[in-house]
């Protein structure tokens, strides 16, 4: 089974780095980030997102 990004929006705080390295994964919506095309991008440009995020709001579920 493929991991599968999602963001807990309670926690995300729009800095917008995920977009800015993935707009084709996440997009700002309603004041926080939206995974909208999980399986957008390659595995490793997703984990860029998910290791660069200031407070750790983006997360793999298996």
């Amino acid at each position: 089974m493929a991991k599968i990004v999602e963001v807990d929006r309670e926690s995300c705080i729009a800095c917008g780095l995920c977009v800015s390295v993935a707009p084709e994964v996440f997009r700002l919506e309603g004041g926080a980030s939206l995974a909208y095309n999980p399986e957008g991008a390659s595995e490793e440009k997703i984990q860029q997102c998910v290791d660069g995020c200031p407070v750790t709001a983006i997360f793999w579920r298996n």
